[in-house]
């Protein structure tokens, strides 16, 4: 590295380590007397003392940089006006220095060896000084101890008289004092002082003497050989003069003109290159304004591709221009700049596309500048903008219950707005339709919200996608390209690598083949450039095109989004791809997290009117409509996000539970108010629970819509027709069985109670099995009702409605059945306990009609005596009982089990019979009194038999009548 000095001119020495001389205290600077060949250097005279030379020289510059002792340079100083590429810069050998060796040497060698012998002969002619023997040494030692006599102020380079301290210590002014008388002593001093100035300079005289001595053979020999070299220098000059005026004759006729054709061009080129770089100068010089025209139009991702081709340029071609030093970190604080604008304009986007009307049917607000605004961000690196476009869904979602509520609350006016100040109150006074139908219009205005969001983040994780797809087909790219380049290295060095040609590899010849037509092409393209005519002024220039070139290698292939913009994907989006991938698996995340947001804020728009009981006091329609809607709701947004969120869910689920619990403490605190009240009387059937019943026998376990005009023409019937067969039942039947309905209908509206609904109805049966037991069976009815007594019509009209619930809990359990999961089977199993817990009861029944009728057997037999008249009283008294019997149950239990029932009741008897006359010693002997017997047992047999339904009934009366033995 060159650097310029100016300085005074230094003093000519005759050894060239003059300059490198250091400076030396004068103090100690006491040369020793030595012999030397050549000429001591030049010290500084009294005259020229004051006047710079190179010993007042500390360091120069190119000293200080190429001081080799350095460790390490200073990078703190130099990096400021120099620029970083200063330090630790390696020096590129160059290419034109030939690699040095010792045949390069030989010339010279063959051309100095005749003077080496000519020197050795001088040599011998002329001993050198160098060789001492004792004599000179003795001498020179004698010399130095003389010069030791010598003050040391006279040996001092800065020596001078005319400093006052100086001449004071040489020539003290009381050696001349003559006053005070002693001028005799004074003179005496004054001569002894002159003598012995003159002593130490006679002491250097002699040393000087000594020393031209020693060198007087050089002396004579340069005074000898001084004319024959003035004459050959003379020649020489005249030698030298006419080559001069000769080169001076071709220069002018040969060169002159042909190195000015060449200097011209060589300048017109220069001039080419002056204007091409100025002119990128002045287009780098409108970068600032462009992009903030550019930023204007919110074209940031235009912006920050012109500032990243901006700063290349400076880099590359522009390095080191002292006016634009500045403006490499201009750019770099714009670019951080556009990095907030970017973040300011997504966020002001996010707000004006999720605060729009939702009744705007436009899915996507400004696709083009939602692409551009997220292909910025992923060019920076800014991949935290969806947590902005999150919490704007937040604020949106809170705004939209809020508007919802105010234009609902606004349509009424029931409501004074004035007194009642907080919205949520104010929300609280709305009755069921009124906020039933505001929830449908926050679930579809949530839906369109969903959309919209869905529609916006599409776009978004298309262009992250694109930007991946990008990235892999470069990377793919590359690896092709790399595997060309090794099959081709391959192909190369495998082919003839072993053989030789003309000492040297036949590929390294094909490998020289190959670069020489790229070399040729490359000097060619060098040499038209300089000399092709520009069209215009304006022609594009070499840098300029070197510019263009380096640009258009950042952009590439266009592609387009589903909305069909066309995007432009750069090669420094340097997002790797685990980043792309994780950044799409957000956005998802991020859709996600929409309808939670949704179905939260649903939730405590919920809560908030369910504070005050509101949604406990709903009955089932109410109840089931609300159900309907919000499922309804959840799989439409499961529909658009791909995922059902569970918050919503699980409070409809909390919910459904607390109707489940009110629906059934309801039902079964009507149950047992109907029990309390039920006389145990058959009532008459109205047709809408005829038609309820024929009803689940097609299949359809519902309750039937009302017919206004044809349900009042029909009269109710004395009995319940099922599949065919009569039930005689009490009206609280009757209601159990549309309350057993009410239970499979809200299973099939609330799917999710199905187990819950199960095991209410499982209490209720058993409830209603347990309690109807209480009040017949355990006469319970007797206190509750104020019955006189429990007759048989009550129990066998308990019976008969007791076999009507077991009629019907096949199809019940089917029905649960079919909207259990298999895991849940397992409940089942209450139907089945249910089912054996009301044949009990039945069987109960049954025996509780037989007990009867045996205490009355019992009573009335025990007084049986055999006489006359015949049919006895006792006989009489007992076919009075049992048609009383048959009157009371035949209308009310089926023919098959009353029959059933007299076959028991005439065992009871028989039983009975036999043991009274077993008692009474009447046997079957053929005796009157045997006569007597059996005239009664006929009589009873003939009335039995004469009952409706039981002729046909097989009474096998001689097992009355003891065996004989």
């Amino acid at each position: 590295m060159a650097s310029s000095h100016s300085s005074s001119p230094v003093p000519q020495g005759s050894s060239s380590d003059v300059f490198f001389k250091k400076e030396v205290d004068p103090t100690k600077h006491i040369r020793p007397v030595q012999s030397l060949p050549d000429v001591c250097p030049k010290e500084p005279t009294v005259t020229d003392q004051h006047r710079w030379t190179i010993y007042h020289s500390k360091v120069n510059l190119p000293a200080a940089l190429n001081d080799p002792r350095l460790a390490k340079r200073e990078s703190d100083f130099f990096t400021k006006t120099w620029g970083l590429d200063f330090v630790d810069t390696e020096v590129i050998p160059s290419f034109y220095l030939p690699q040095i060796s010792k045949e390069h040497f030989t010339v010279y060698q063959q051309e100095i060896s005749q003077r080496e012998k000519i020197h050795e002969r001088c040599k011998n002619i002329c001993p050198p000084k160098d060789t001492f023997d004792r004599t000179l040494l003795h001498t020179h030692d004698k010399s130095r101890t003389d010069l030791e006599q010598v003050p040391k102020i006279f040996m001092k380079p800065d020596f001078a008289l005319d400093d006052s301290l100086t001449f004071n210590s040489v020539l003290p002014w009381s050696h001349f004092n003559t006053a005070g008388g002693k001028g005799n002593r004074d003179a005496a001093s004054s001569k002894l002082l002159q003598e012995k100035l003159s002593h130490y300079l006679d002491i250097v005289e002699v040393n000087i003497a000594h020393q031209i001595s020693l060198r007087s053979e050089a002396f004579f020999h340069a005074m000898t050989s001084q004319h024959e070299l003035q004459d050959y220098l003379k020649k020489t000059s005249q030698a030298v003069k006419m080559l001069r005026d000769k080169i001076a004759q071709i220069d002018k006729v040969m060169c002159e003109g042909s190195l000015h054709i060449l200097r011209l061009a060589l300048t017109r080129n220069n001039c080419v290159k002056v204007y091409n770089k100025l002119k990128l100068m002045a287009t780098v010089h409108q970068t600032q304004p462009t992009v903030q025209v550019l930023l204007s139009t919110s074209e940031f991702v235009g912006a920050l591709d012109l500032i990243a081709t901006t700063q290349e340029v400076l880099q590359q071609e522009l390095q080191g221009i002292h006016s634009f030093r500045h403006l490499g970190s201009q750019l770099c604080e714009l670019e951080k700049l556009i990095d907030k604008m970017m973040i300011a304009e997504f966020s002001t986007y996010s707000h004006s596309d999720l605060n729009r009307p939702l009744e705007d049917d436009c899915q996507i607000l400004e696709e083009e500048r939602l692409v551009s605004l997220v292909f910025g961000l992923l060019k920076q690196r800014k991949l935290n903008f969806l947590e902005i476009y999150s919490e704007e869904m937040i604020i949106t979602a809170k705004n939209i219950i809020k508007q919802c509520v105010i234009n609902k609350v606004s349509q009424i006016e029931d409501i004074d707005t004035d007194v009642v100040v907080k919205l949520a109150d104010q929300m609280r006074m709305l009755n069921f339709p009124q906020w039933f139908d505001l929830l449908k219009d926050i679930f579809s205005k949530f839906t369109i919200f969903l959309q919209r969001v869905k529609a916006t983040l599409n776009i978004i994780h298309s262009v992250v996608l694109s930007v991946l797809d990008k990235n892999r087909r470069t990377r793919e790219l590359e690896e092709i390209s790399q595997q060309k380049n090794a099959t081709k290295d391959n192909s190369l060095d495998t082919e003839v690598a072993y053989l030789i040609h003309e000492g040297m590899f036949i590929s390294d010849a094909f490998i020289e083949s190959e670069l020489t037509p790229l070399v040729i092409d490359t000097t060619s393209q060098r040499n038209a450039s300089p000399n092709s005519e520009p069209c215009s002024s304006d022609s594009v220039s070499e840098p300029e095109c070197t510019t263009d070139s380096s640009s258009s290698k950042e952009q590439t292939s266009s592609s387009a989004t589903p909305g069909g913009v066309d995007i432009m994907v750069n090669e420094d989006m340097k997002l790797t791809d685990l980043e792309l991938e994780k950044l799409a698996n957000n956005i998802q995340e991020l859709l996600y997290s929409a309808s939670d947001i949704c179905h939260d804020r649903a939730v405590k728009f919920l809560m908030s009117r369910a504070k005050d009981g509101f949604l406990e006091k709903l009955n089932s329609t109410e109840f089931i409509t609300l159900s309907r809607l919000m499922e309804t709701f959840i799989l439409d947004t499961e529909h658009i996000c791909g995922r059902k969120s569970m918050s919503l869910l699980g409070a409809l689920q909390s919910q459904a539970n607390k109707f489940v619990n009110r629906f059934h403490e309801e039902r079964k605190t009507k149950l047992s108010l109907l029990l309390d009240n039920e006389r145990w009387k058959q009532a008459d059937v109205p047709a809408e629970f005829q038609d309820l019943v024929d009803s689940i026998s097609d299949g359809k376990i519902a309750l039937p819509e009302k017919k206004s005009g044809a349900t009042e023409e029909r009269k109710p019937a004395e009995v319940l027709i099922v599949e065919g067969q009569q039930y005689a039942v009490v009206g609280t039947v009757l209601l159990l069985i549309r309350i057993i309905l009410e239970y499979c209908q809200c299973v099939d509206n609330i799917p999710s109670v199905t187990t819950d609904m199960l095991t209410r109805l499982s209490d209720l049966l058993k409830y209603f099995n347990s309690r109807s037991c209480q009040l017949v069976l355990g006469a319970g009815a007797l206190q509750v009702v104020g019955l006189k007594t429990i007759t048989t019509k009550n129990l066998a009209l308990s019976s008969r409605c007791l076999q009507l619930i077991v009629h019907y809990i096949p199809v019940i359990r089917a029905h649960f059945e079919a909207r259990l999961q298999p895991k849940q089977y397992s409940m089942l199993r209450h139907f089945d306990h249910i089912t054996k817990d009301y044949h009990d009861h039945i069987a109960e029944i049954s025996a509780k009609l037989v007990a009867i009728m045996d205490s009355l057997f019992d009573k009335l037999l025990s007084k049986y005596e055999v006489k006359a008249p015949v049919p006895s009283a006792c006989f009489r008294n007992i076919c009075k009982q049992m048609a009383k019997m048959h009157e009371a149950i035949f209308d009310l239990l089926p023919e098959e089990q009353t029959q059933m029932l007299f076959l028991r009741i005439n065992a009871s008897y028989k039983l009975h019979l036999k043991k009274q006359l077993s008692h009474l010693n009447v046997i079957n002997d053929g005796g009157p009194q045997n006569g007597l017997v059996t005239a009664d047992v006929a009589f009873y047999t003939g009335n039995l038999q004469a009952l409706k339904g039981l002729k046909d009934l097989d009474l096998n009366m001689s097992e009355i009548w003891e065996q004989k033995r």
